[in-house]
């Protein structure tokens, strides 16, 4: 995002290659690690920032995008709504397919709306304040998310000329209609809030490292589940998260196919990730051994949480299927979709270490007693 902005305020002729892509990911990467390490209330101040960054852009560009097309240029209601505005750039699925290929930028937006919960021990009320976080970001991003995409769509004028120079489209757009410096100021917001989007990423992924860690699911001694006594955050884990973020993205000098494999797999690992519970916690539901304590958010035993529960495993699971196929026909080494066959073999391993050695000293989830706080 930010060398599509460079791209478009230079001109086209700066080239967006590899090597620029690796260094500023691995450069902001290391910033989000630096503003990892400081303490959990003032990370808050970053994230109460977000949401006013997020939603006032938002909601900035729907207006200044339809303010400036004119209407005699929107697309008509057919195009935005309809099929004529579909169109087929998979080189060889068929029209389903390519509509249901086209949901996956919707899935990564979505993906990652548990990170409150990561970080649910370092709050207070976390019962009820984790979970409704966890609606008010999910109903949030679909509703301006979804009035975004209707104001793109209906500005969004020649389809040949996307994505344009830049490779982002959303940009070009922006462009296209509000000149090229007004669409850069306010791409700044744009890229902010994807900057904070991957603060809070890398908070959560050191979470879960911090917590299998603590808990002995990792085969480090509990090396990385200590809490710093100075800032009482995971530094350990959160440095670490920094430097395995940083390795895919250094693969892509070698294999971008390899790298978008992985990038993909994570996705579909997180989304796997969020039905786990659901399953067991209904299969499991009259267990002797589970003593299972409804929070302040519980729909019940009834019908309603039964529908909802199994909605979301199929959705997940069907999604997770879109998530494996190639985008592209016909099937080559380079667009070939590596994240399945990448998701197994990692499960397959984390279960082999379960199995060998793991279920040993790994019991579930331990209390996070004062012990734990030691200089890191």
């Amino acid at each position: 995002m930010i060398l599509a902005a460079v791209s478009i305020g230079t001109g086209s002729a700066n080239e967006i290659t590899a090597n620029k892509v690796v260094g500023l990911t691995t450069g902001l990467l290391i910033v989000h690690g630096l503003l990892n390490s400081l303490k959990t209330r003032q990370l808050a101040y970053f994230t109460s920032a977000f949401v006013f960054v997020n939603l006032g852009a938002t909601f900035l560009i729907i207006i200044v995008l339809l303010a400036t097309t004119p209407r005699s240029e929107m697309h008509p209601v057919s195009y935005v709504f309809g099929t004529k505005g579909l169109i087929n750039g998979t080189g060889g699925w068929n029209t389903g397919v390519s509509f249901l290929l086209g949901l996956l930028s919707v899935q990564w937006t979505m993906t990652g709306y548990d990170c409150t919960a990561h970080i649910s021990e370092e709050v207070r009320r976390a019962a009820s304040a984790a979970p409704a976080a966890i609606i008010i970001a999910t109903v949030g991003t679909v509703v301006s998310g979804w009035l975004l995409n209707i104001a793109l769509i209906l500005c969004s004028g020649p389809f040949d000329a996307l994505p344009g120079p830049s490779g982002s489209a959303f940009l070009e757009i922006m462009v296209l209609r509000m000149g090229k410096h007004a669409a850069l100021a306010l791409w700044f917001f744009v890229c902010l809030t994807a900057f904070f989007v991957c603060q809070t990423g890398l908070q959560a992924g050191s979470r879960t490292i911090y917590a299998f860690s603590r808990d002995r699911g990792l085969p480090d001694g509990g090396f990385f589940g200590q809490v710093s006594a100075g800032t009482q955050t995971p530094l350990r884990a959160v440095w670490l998260t920094t430097l395995a973020s940083i390795l895919p993205v250094l693969l892509d000098l070698a294999s971008p196919a390899a790298a978008n494999a992985i990038f993909a797999m994570t996705a579909m690992a997180s989304d796997l990730s969020y039905i786990i519970p659901i399953f067991l916690r209904r299969v499991y539901h009259s267990h002797p051994e589970v003593r299972f304590k409804p929070g302040p958010y519980y729909m019940g035993d009834g019908w309603l949480g039964w529908v909802v529960n199994v909605n979301c495993i199929v959705w997940t699971l069907f999604v997770c299927v879109i998530f494996s196929l190639p985008t592209e026909l016909p099937v080559t080494a380079v667009n070939m979709n590596y994240s399945a066959p990448i998701t197994v073999g990692v499960v397959v391993l984390s279960g082999a270490w379960y199995l060998l050695a793991a279920h040993k000293h790994y019991h579930g989830p331990v209390s996070n007693l004062p012990q734990n706080v030691q200089t890191a």
